[in-house]
């Protein structure tokens, strides 16, 4: 019975980074799989935390070697990523987190809209160079959206390519680089808050991660081959997809 939940899980975890390495959102799919083993939902959320780490690593690297990933700008942003998420972490420990659904829920529900009707939006990349002032903002996307992936999580890797976008004039590929990047600097911090406690379970861990560790780099692959045209149907698709999970667990 064991070996066919983590066959399934694999499979789950495979097509999650897949979709997670090319526009985010993958936790819509390999969360609600490591619930469906029967292990409680903290060890689900640490466990999950786990594989996807090890993910967002690899399709990471697998952008930035394929020159996709902006340096310049990540060595001003992520540290204020890694110290948001911080902050959003402990935040979490003290305020319900419940409140925030109905607000990501109309965010969503607007980035889905503006990507949906600009048409050229994320299509070319006209990033012009560094300037104080994106610097400044891109510095406030950062933190934020690091605060925000600890205290709460759903939706992270959405804000993060559509905000590097508006902020940055990238497109789409060159903004889903740059995402992973952050994406997973703030998956540090929430990853050790589980491993302290033990709420990871690596019978499941280990396998999910190795499945997607390939998920993500065939993902990424795509993705560098297929370029924007590719990814931002499926961002809009995740988006909203994304939106319907929380406007249920709003109405449930």
């Amino acid at each position: 019975m064991m070996t066919i939940k983590i066959t399934l899980l694999c499979i789950a975890a495979f097509f999650a980074a897949f979709v997670d390495s090319i526009a985010g959102g993958g936790g819509i799919i390999s969360l609600p799989a490591f619930l469906m083993t029967g292990i409680s939902p903290h060890m689900a959320l640490g466990t999950n935390k786990f594989s996807s780490t090890c993910a967002s690593f690899t399709s990471s690297m697998k952008f930035a070697q394929s020159g996709k990933v902006d340096f310049k700008i990540l060595r001003f942003l992520a540290p204020f990523t890694l110290v948001g998420s911080i902050i959003g972490a402990h935040t979490m420990l003290n305020i319900d987190a419940k409140y925030l659904n109905t607000i990501v829920l109309i965010l969503l529900l607007m980035v889905s809209a503006y990507s949906i009707f600009s048409k050229n939006v994320g299509m070319e990349d006209k990033f012009t160079g560094l300037k104080k002032k994106l610097v400044f903002l891109g510095i406030l996307l950062a933190f934020s959206l690091g605060f925000y992936d600890g205290f709460f999580g759903p939706g992270t890797g959405s804000f993060l390519i559509f905000g590097l976008i508006y902020i940055f004039n990238f497109d789409f590929v060159r903004a889903s680089g740059n995402a992973k990047v952050l994406n997973f600097t703030s998956n540090i911090s929430s990853l050790a808050v589980f491993l302290i406690n033990g709420q990871i379970d690596y019978r499941l861990g280990i396998p999910a991660a190795i499945s997607m560790v390939i998920g993500s780099r065939l993902g990424a692959k795509t993705a560098l081959l297929k370029g924007s045209k590719l990814i931002k149907p499926i961002f809009i698709t995740i988006s909203l997809c994304l939106a319907v999970k929380i406007l249920y667990g709003i109405v449930k």
